[in-house]
């Protein structure tokens, strides 16, 4: 542990000589002691200000182990039980299928068993719809079979979240400072976007732009997901965090969070990755934890954030041998957290890291955006392209369940469509006949798709499938 610790600085530094990440700040807990507390670079690229330990970062989906504490705490103090059905805590919560809305449960939902498809709910949010909509709006959503199917799901946990604070009679915001922030000293721990925009020892987001420079371009307001991704924290306040857990929910001699209830959140609940190989270990997943064991069978939970607008975390523990290391980054995911921790465990157990984990993560996480990406290259129109149609074709009014109203207009040759509660505004460009592309924006923005209509009776298209919403099937807009 010594080594490993004595090691750290000189891994974070080289790792971010590597990448260009201008911020990061390291807590290591060993034996009850926080053992390594420190911030390296700048909060701010050009920009002088340090972090340091007490610099607020965003967490991104660093906020569900956090969520699940919170949670723990809520079922010790018998205001609801992991295993109670969300529906009953939830108001006009339902899912496409309405055996499993009567059935699935707190504890469901955030093990992301619920049959609820990948990222459910999230390009919604996207377009600036609220937490309220978007829960409205899972029942469009397919599902895949009950228990059996794991797809990650910032929704799923929001609204399990959402029931507890129901439950509670208060808002998830509160409950997460009554339950944990509070009591645990985590005074600088926030689920509100507000209170981090309002901190002035805070990290700005950062995203690299083709050059490789790095810039504060984008603000990530997460407070409709807040249970799933919208918490922020400092390295001192997520050590106090990463002492209660490993003490099976006790910090400084207190009972903060009743251990039963919390020990229910490290143990596998489905399987989210089967073996790669015959010889490969199965990958679980626990209530807001990823749950695996080493290859001395030791029990070892980790989870990381990521958004793609500006910021990376990890959390990485040990639970047997009373180890934990939390990383925060303010820099979009290129590896950076996941790296350092990764080599931190293996300086631990080996006296050095066994990979180049800062490269083998780096690719995990590019070819995850690559896969995101429209197989179709928009940018470049086919060669033998045909003409679109008059402008009038495609003007008009659409409508869709789950995605609310579309309209598209035409000014000065120059097509644009619109959607979405404000509503944003995208132009189109013509590709081939009656396909146009739009550069996607937000979180989950994945580069130009494609907007296609159809269908056309009387000179006017009666339908419009917009490509990047339409991975589950609910992209298609009907003429009103």
């Amino acid at each position: 542990m010594d080594e490993a610790v004595g090691k750290l600085d000189g891994i974070v530094r080289e790792g971010m000589d590597e990448t260009g990440v201008p911020g990061v700040a390291v807590a290591v807990v060993y034996k009850d002691r926080v053992v390594h507390l420190t911030g390296f670079g700048t909060r701010e690229a050009g920009r002088s200000a340090a972090v340091g330990p007490d610099t607020v970062f965003q967490l991104a989906s660093l906020s569900k182990p956090l969520a699940s504490t919170v949670v723990a705490g809520a079922v010790g103090d018998k205001v609801i039980d992991w295993d109670d059905p969300v529906v009953g805590h939830l108001p006009g919560f339902a899912l496409k299928d309405r055996w499993v809305t009567e059935h699935v449960t707190v504890a469901d939902l955030f093990a992301h068993r619920s049959g609820l498809p990948d990222h459910a709910g999230d390009l919604l949010e996207d377009l600036g719809y609220d937490r309220s909509y978007i829960l409205g709006h899972l029942r469009h959503e397919p599902l895949t079979p009950f228990r059996v199917s794991y797809a990650y799901t910032n929704y799923g946990v929001t609204a399990a979240g959402e029931a507890v604070a129901n439950a509670k009679d208060t808002t998830w915001e509160k409950l997460s400072e009554d339950t944990l922030y509070d009591l645990a000293g985590m005074n600088a721990t926030s689920s509100r976007f507000a209170d981090y925009a309002r901190a002035g020892d805070k990290a700005l987001t950062h995203v690299r732009g083709a050059d490789g420079t790095w810039e504060a371009r984008y603000v990530r307001d997460a407070d409709a997901q807040s249970p799933a991704g919208g918490a922020s924290s400092t390295a001192r306040d997520m050590a106090a965090w990463l002492r209660l857990q490993l003490a099976n929910g006790e910090l400084g001699g207190e009972r903060i969070i009743p251990a039963e209830p919390l020990e229910r959140t490290h143990v596998p609940a489905i399987v989210s990755q089967p073996p790669p190989a015959p010889a490969g270990r199965t990958s679980f997943y626990g209530l807001g934890w990823n749950v695996g064991y080493d290859d001395l069978g030791r029990l070892r939970l980790s989870h990381s954030g990521a958004f793609a607008l500006g910021a990376n975390t990890n959390v990485t523990m040990l639970p047997g041998e009373q180890l934990g290391i939390v990383v925060l980054t303010n820099g979009q995911p290129v590896g950076l957290a996941d790296a350092i921790a990764l080599d931190f465990f293996d300086t631990a157990q080996h006296g050095r890291p066994t990979a180049d984990w800062l490269d083998l993560v780096a690719k995990v996480y590019e070819q995850q955006e690559q896969e995101e990406r429209s197989p179709t290259d928009y940018a470049e129109p086919p060669e033998d392209a045909s003409a679109a149609r008059a402008d009038s074709a495609y003007t008009g009014t659409y409508a869709s369940d789950y995605y609310g109203p579309l309209t598209v207009t035409a000014t000065d040759g120059t097509l644009t469509m619109r959607l979405g509660p404000e509503p944003k505004t995208f132009r189109l460009t013509h590709y081939d006949g009656d396909t146009f592309s739009f550069e996607t924006t937000g979180e989950n923005a994945t580069g130009p798709s494609g907007v296609t209509f159809r269908d056309v009776k009387d000179g006017k298209a009666t339908r419009v499938t917009i490509e990047a919403f339409d991975e589950n099937g609910l992209g298609t807009f009907t003429r009103e």
